[in-house]
């Protein structure tokens, strides 16, 4: 469903309720009986844990799967499934200039990624009341499974010239399969560059956020935004990931929200950062209405911020822990309205 994506990040800002967007999607298995594997190979099956929590919860957005496997598997790298845990990369398929310059980029929309296009296009058709947001990695986390993570870090010192060649391929990939999102319907992509987190903050900016910023410029408009997820030790990249031009910036539990918020610019929207494995994932309902209340009331002055969770939430996440964070926001919510009525 097309809608204007800069008048709904703008009704967000001047909303006088806290909206939410935690990245949960996994745990609608638990509502529909879906297995994992299904869950990241069907775009039907995927489709209908979106539907099954979009029905349960007020979420601003419909979000696909956080899934940081399926664009390098396009690419031919290996990778591992498992009925309880998100599909992981396991294994590097370049190690040197050769095999990068050799590296073929794959059309977009094949193998996997391409359940993750269908299960945007049924969100987008079917759930109307809200925006669908695909869920799709960064060009840098994608070069990280390509080359290995650990090895990427110590080349972008030692051979600069050959990561930006990983990196053009890369952005030139990403680009073309966020297009593919475009075109089956969604109103924007989550782009999570994790593997980001891990830089320098010049370094970040050279070797990460400014590519990203290439795929912002060509992608985002009025009716198709990017959410930038970054789940690092973003602090210091803030200026960065802003420079980009993605309308929402999201930030990890790796960080305090009260030293990103002052950053933030009056017109972007900022989300963050519940623990999604320590809290959402093993933690009492006790602790999850505890966690989202403390991070509701630190944040109360900026109007840029969306509480979310810190990163997708894991498989095997309590529904009820899910629940518990809607039911803050909801009480939350309730107490403003009450403190500003007898103001």
């Amino acid at each position: 469903m097309k809608r204007n994506m800069y008048q709904w990040v703008n009704e967000i800002l001047a909303s006088p309720e806290r909206k939410a967007l935690p990245i949960v999607t996994y745990p609608g298995a638990d509502l529909t009986g879906g297995r994992i594997i299904d869950i990241v190979c069907n775009g039907k099956v995927q489709f209908e844990c979106i539907k099954a929590l979009s029905d349960k919860y007020p979420s601003a957005a419909a979000i696909t799967i956080m899934d940081l496997s399926a664009e390098a598997e396009t690419f031919g790298s290996p990778v591992k499934f498992s009925d309880h845990e998100a599909p992981t990369v396991t294994a590097p398929i370049v190690t040197d200039k050769a095999a990068i310059e050799a590296l073929q980029v794959p059309k977009a929309g094949l193998m996997r990624t391409e359940a993750y296009l269908k299960a945007a296009e049924l969100a987008a058709e079917k759930i109307t009341d809200r925006p669908t947001l695909g869920g799709v990695i960064g060009p840098f986390s994608l070069a990280g499974r390509l080359f290995d993570v650990t090895q990427i870090m110590i080349a972008v010192r030692r051979d600069p010239e050959m990561i930006h060649t990983l990196m053009a391929k890369c952005t030139q990939y990403v680009t073309e399969y966020i297009l593919e999102f475009k075109k089956a319907g969604a109103n924007g992509v989550v782009m999570a560059e994790p593997t980001a987190g891990l830089l320098s903050p010049a370094m970040c900016k050279t070797f990460a956020f400014d590519y990203v910023k290439q795929i912002v410029d060509q992608v985002q408009d009025e009716n198709f935004i990017v959410v930038l997820h970054n789940c690092g030790h973003a602090v210091k990249q803030v200026p960065a990931m802003v420079e980009t031009g993605s309308k929402v910036l999201h930030f990890g539990n790796a960080v305090d929200m009260m030293e990103i918020m002052p950053q933030i610019p009056a017109d972007v929207v900022a989300c963050g950062n519940i623990d999604p494995s320590n809290v959402m994932r093993t933690g009492s309902t006790e602790m999850v209405r505890e966690k989202v209340s403390e991070l509701l009331a630190k944040t109360a002055s900026y109007k840029t911020f969306v509480p979310s969770t810190g990163c997708d939430v894991p498989p095997g996440s309590p529904q009820a822990n899910v629940e518990e964070f809607f039911s803050a926001l909801v009480d939350y919510n309730r107490a403003q309205a009450t403190v500003a009525k007898e103001a």
